[in-house]
């Protein structure tokens, strides 16, 4: 089957990981194929940074909904010569062999080369059964591991500025939807916030990503692009078949939302002012070339005072939904032990912790788990993530 190439986001890939997909140059030349191990190269390097294509219907989204219509037919009782036919690359003979299920990082990476291709498209096709789509898939892996999810996404958006606006956009989902359940929204609310968060800066994530990679301030006409984006997104948005008027008015409104409680706003401005709050306290998590991420008690703060000081509803229900050092943040503990939070604790200052570094400084071979409702293991401190000079074993921390 013929399909598009797609470019991969920079810091998809690794050295040392296993190709889940063949990859293309540019011009459609095959540079390595599926199951080959990535070995330290010059070419891998910069492939690393960015400059691979892979085939549209090699990801996970495609073979997901490939699977999906095999397996429908097959409960219809469709006859096995008419299934061959529907789809040529199945074969009763010689089917392939399953692909093995990405792990937790490598599925993230799909579904952020995914979710910035839909919003980069100029003029979609089925826009919104994709979001759809997209959206789901998200929350299906929210709902299975919430805390190493947070961890995941939180953890690696401190680390890099590229592709901000994709991994901003899914962070956002995932905090809009914890959120929406602390509060007990309506399930329509729950769902316009959803796709507000994934579509709030829909049409300047190009914009944004450049300013997330330069070291200077914001040029006047960034300033003014970025100024009217909320606006010029729920335009795009109602041209692309969203009707739904909560999410469009939570998109246009999302930096107007101005302080006070929740119960007197609309609907609209009600799920703006959630989103204002959650897409500063990510956005405060996330480096920029000119900046580095807050801690996370430090963006927990941001978003608990709103603009006059004053404890803001919506940033408290943030902090009550992920704590005041969410999972994926940097913490010094009592015994001087220095690690990151893998999961929400029984109140909001007093997760688990994995201690990565020693009392001495030197890393620990593994991580290891901390209460921090004892006083030996209290956090004493929220570092930035450039504090940690440490290469973090992800893989390992998904394991407790």
């Amino acid at each position: 089957m013929a399909s598009d190439l797609i470019p991969l986001p920079a810091r998809t890939l690794r050295v040392g990981m296993t190709l889940p997909y063949d990859l293309f140059d540019a011009g459609g030349q095959l540079l390595f194929a599926r199951g080959q191990v990535l070995r330290d190269s010059p070419l891998v390097r910069g492939l690393v940074e960015g400059g691979a294509w892979v085939q549209s219907d090699a990801t996970m989204e495609y073979q997901r909904a490939l699977a999906h219509r095999l397996d429908t037919l097959v409960m219809q009782d469709v006859p096995l010569a008419d299934i061959a036919k529907a789809d040529g690359s199945f074969r009763l003979e010689q089917q392939a062999p399953a692909k093995p299920e990405l792990g937790p990082r490598e599925a993230w990476s799909d579904l952020l080369l995914h979710v910035r291709s839909l919003l980069r498209e100029a003029e979609p096709h089925d826009f919104a059964g994709r979001l759809a789509q997209l959206r789901d898939t998200a929350l299906k892996r929210l709902n299975a591991q919430p805390d190493a999810t947070l961890m995941l996404l939180i953890f690696e958006s401190s680390q890099a500025f590229e592709d901000y606006s994709a991994r901003h956009g899914l962070l956002a989902l995932l905090l809009c939807d914890l959120v929406a359940r602390q509060l007990s929204l309506a399930p329509e609310l729950r769902e316009a916030l959803q796709g507000a968060a994934l579509t709030m800066n829909y049409g300047a994530g190009d914009t944004q990503d450049r300013l997330a990679a330069q070291a200077g301030p914001a040029t006047q006409a960034q300033r003014q692009s970025l100024s009217l984006h909320g606006e010029q997104a729920a335009g795009r948005l109602a041209s692309a078949g969203i009707t739904n008027e909560a999410w469009l008015t939570a998109v246009r409104l999302h930096h107007e939302a101005g302080p006070g409680p929740l119960a007197p706003r609309g609907p609209g401005e009600m799920l703006a002012r959630l989103l204002q709050r959650i897409d500063l306290f990510g956005a405060r998590l996330s480096p920029r070339r000119s900046r580095k991420a807050m801690s996370g008690a430090a963006a927990a703060r941001a978003v608990f005072l709103d603009e006059l000081g004053q404890p803001d509803e919506a940033g408290a229900a943030l902090i009550k939904t992920v704590g005041l050092y969410p999972p994926g943040s940097i913490v010094r503990l009592a015994n001087g032990e220095v690690g990151i939070v893998f999961k929400r604790g029984y109140s909001a200052n007093e997760p688990l912790v994995a201690a990565l570094l020693g009392k001495s400084g030197s890393p620990l071979s593994n991580p290891v788990p901390r209460d921090t409702r004892l006083a030996a293991q209290a956090i004493t401190a929220s570092l930035a993530p450039a504090e940690l000079k440490l290469r973090v074993n992800l893989d390992a921390l998904l394991r407790l």
